[in-house]
Order: structure tokens, then sequence, then C-alpha cells
């Protein structure tokens, strides 16, 4: 009998995944839409934060969003209040959103009149920063009562981040939550991380974080073709 064979079957899935990020970078940068992957733990304010965040964008700048959850339409329903273009995503029990997934969401939502489209990945700190979802732009947001600590704990998020936004300022004041040192275990994983302290209850650095992702669909829309 011939020996078992052992297949690298988590490989495989991660080199389909990621060819087929790049596929659906470029059909998004030949539009002039601006993906932007946004990942967090649950509870940290994500959907609370894009709804200042739209709010603060420059209204030229038009902007959809894709809501990914395991259940519910919870999220959706909040930016639809908005006014804003949204779907929701049920990701059948998974707990990230792959490249396809994010492809069959762009295809629902209709984006070629959109500059700017931000998926709201599924809560979770792990799973998702593992699968290039085609995003042009990976931003997190960390909350002040998880603890300046998990940049130690959970490297790869803050590696694959462009930016971190470190929300719920407002109870600082509360909470054994040092910003330095969370400012410098972040870099310790990405040197080149943005870092926007925001509370999204008060809207305070909202603007400053809307300027600058403004700036990045910007910049993203005049460079030259993947």
């Amino acid at each position: 009998m011939d020996p078992y064979r052992v297949i690298e079957v988590k490989q495989s899935v991660f080199a389909d995944n990621n060819k087929d990020a790049d596929a659906l970078r470029r059909e998004l940068k030949a539009q002039g839409t601006f993906l932007v992957n946004l990942m967090s733990s649950p509870g940290s304010g994500k959907t609370t934060t894009l709804t200042k965040l739209l709010a603060a964008l420059p209204p030229e700048i038009k902007t959809g969003i894709m809501e990914a959850d395991i259940d519910s339409d919870v999220d959706a329903g909040t930016i639809a209040a908005t006014g804003t273009r949204v779907i929701q995503l049920h990701t059948g029990g998974m707990c990230h959103l792959d490249a396809d997934m994010t492809r069959q969401g762009v295809r629902q939502l209709g984006t070629e009149d959109l500059d700017l489209v931000i998926l709201e990945n599924v809560g979770n700190l792990v799973c998702p920063a593992e699968f290039d979802t085609g995003a042009a732009l990976n931003m997190m947001i960390l909350s002040v009562p998880e603890g300046h600590d998990k940049p130690l704990k959970y490297p790869l998020i803050f590696q694959v981040c462009d930016a971190m936004i470190i929300n719920k300022i407002d109870v600082l004041p509360y909470f054994d939550f040092d910003m330095e040192k969370v400012e410098q275990y972040a870099r310790m994983r990405n040197p080149n991380i943005r870092i926007f302290p925001i509370s999204a209850k008060t809207g305070e650095g909202v603007q400053a974080l809307a300027h600058w992702l403004a700036e990045q669909t910007r910049g993203w829309k005049e460079k030259e073709p993947l």
C-alpha cells in the first residue's frame, strides 16, 4: 500500500486567495474605486466610527459600505439610516471575509460610481488579518477598554494594517490604558502604521481621520494602474 499523502491545504487556500485579491484590486483600481478593509474586535465601535466618519468625509467622495457579520443585519440598518448605500454580508459562520466573498459583495453593492467603499469585516482580531480581501488599504480599531497590550498578543493584524484607530479615548480616565505603550507596541509590529486617537461617541479626532482617508482615496485614483 502506498503511504498516505499530506496535502498543504492552508497554503493552497492562501495562494489562491491572494491571486483573487490581486485581481479584484486591479479591477477596482481600473474603475477608480478605493476599497478599505476595516477590522477590529467585537464591541470596539466599528459601526459607530463609520457613522461619524461618513458625516465627516467630503461630500464629493461617493461612499458605500459593506457590513459583514455571521448573522443579523443590525449594522446595515444603522448605516442605512445615514443615507449611505450599504449591503449586509452574512458569512455563514465564517469568522472572516476572503477575496471571493468580498467580490460578491462588491457586485451586489454596485461600485462603479463609488469613490470609496469600506468593508466592515467580522469582529475578530485573528482570522480577518490572515485573508487578503482585495482592499487597497487595511485599517483596524483598538478600543481603550481592550487594553494597550493587544499589539503584543495579536501581532498579525497590526502588521498588515496601514492605520490603527484608537477609539473610546473619552473613557481613558477610567481604564489602565497607556497611549505611549500602545503606540510603541504597534510600531514594534509595523513602524509605518498611522495612528488616530478618536472618540466615536464625542467625535473627537474623527475629522483628522476623515481628512487622511479622503487624501488616500484621491491619491489612489491618481496612481498609475496596477
